[in-house]
């Protein structure tokens, strides 16, 4: 793509409520994302007794708020002991997130079913390329944290899991 028409295209997008593009020209396309809302603030309750003084003060990583304010999947208060328990699947690439291989079939992977080790739990679309996330290890799948269709970042947490 010329660099003055990418150019023009960035300028007249300025200033406007936009948050993805996807251009489509011959052979040459462009998707242009211009980053997320800013994410409400979650207030989250957690036990001190077992926190101490030390680690009482320390903010949530933002790793972990955006997912559940941005998706507004509110945690419950019994949820940091669990953390303990469970692994994240996070997202591998920056791109959009589809649970099933089409609108029509079914998700791969639903709260409460055993995954083994290689299953397809997801796709994450990127590129226009579809990269299919498989499981690392076995697991209950206890929460999906993102919701389908949604775009995710790299890193981001797709899936909680507790072992089996």
């Amino acid at each position: 793509m010329d660099v003055e028409k990418l150019k023009a295209i960035l300028a007249a997008l300025q200033g406007t409520d936009v948050t993805r593009l996807t251009w489509v020209e011959g052979q040459e396309s462009l998707d242009l994302r211009f980053g997320h809302p800013p994410p409400t603030t979650a207030v989250q309750a957690m036990p001190m007794a077992a926190a101490g003084p030390a680690t009482a003060s320390l903010p949530t990583p933002p790793s972990v708020a955006p997912v559940a304010a941005a998706h507004a999947h509110p945690a419950p208060a019994a949820k940091p002991a669990d953390d303990k328990r469970t692994f994240t699947v996070n997202s591998p690439f920056v791109g959009t997130f589809y649970r099933s291989a089409s609108p029509e079939s079914p998700a791969f992977a639903d709260v409460g079913a055993v995954v083994k080790r290689g299953q397809v739990l997801c796709i994450v679309e990127a590129m226009k390329l579809m990269n299919e996330i498989e499981a690392e290890q076995p697991g209950r799948l206890v929460e999906v944290l993102v919701e389908n269709g949604s775009p995710v970042e790299y890193g981001e947490a797709l899936f909680r899991f507790e072992p089996v």
